[in-house]
């Protein structure tokens, strides 16, 4: 995508944000034989779009096999209901740490993520610092890359979830927030697990 932005950008093809419009409107440019597109960046062009539509393919199989699967298992049903978590974060929850019956508490999962900040000493006084990042990386971001989602698309909502986490962008910045959001979601997901119980839109 980023490539066929380039190339159409130096000659003077600016493209709408976000894939759909890229998909949309580069089929019209490639058809339109009157645009003074050159030959050869017509090809690159084409191919790359060719590639692109390969892999929205094999993106929409792979989609659909996470979702069956999630179909199958109460728990992986039960973790979609957190915003910020999709069938391809669930799946991997599970297949990890099962019912999470190896962690005594919410935050031990965390640390285990490495979702927890860092503490140290400074003038005798205990300080938080950024998070470990130990443990788990692969699920570790993609919690992180749903708690983003959330984040950055909770606009003027005024739910509680969504005000927690404008609270936190505004006091401490959009980074941390995403980071803080990921940390609750991974202990909320352990107490679903463990209690059994089912999901509520809350921020405490």
């Amino acid at each position: 995508m980023n490539r066929m932005r380039a190339i159409l950008s130096e000659f003077g093809f600016i493209m709408p944000t976000g894939k759909a419009s890229l998909m949309r409107e580069v089929p019209l440019i490639l058809e339109d034989a009157e645009n003074l597109l050159p030959h050869q960046a017509r090809e690159i062009i084409n191919e790359a779009y060719s590639h692109l539509q390969s892999l929205n393919l094999q993106i929409e199989t792979i989609d659909k096999t996470f979702e069956s699967m999630v179909k199958l298992n109460d728990d992986m049903k039960r973790l979609l209901k957190v915003r910020g978590v999709g069938p391809q974060t669930a799946t991997a929850i599970i297949a990890a740490i099962g019912d999470g019956s190896q962690f005594d508490k919410s935050r031990d999962l965390s640390a285990w993520l490495g979702l927890v900040p860092k503490q140290f000493s400074t003038g005798g006084k205990n300080r938080l610092g950024r998070i470990t990042k130990h443990g788990d990386k692969y699920i570790r971001t993609l919690l992180v890359h749903g708690a983003r989602a959330v984040v950055t698309t909770i606009g003027d909502k005024q739910d509680r979830l969504s005000q927690w986490c404008r609270q936190i962008k505004e006091r401490r910045g959009l980074n941390r927030a995403i980071v803080a959001l990921a940390a609750k979601n991974a202990r909320i997901i352990w107490s679903l697990l463990h209690n059994q119980t089912e999901y509520e839109n809350y921020a405490a």
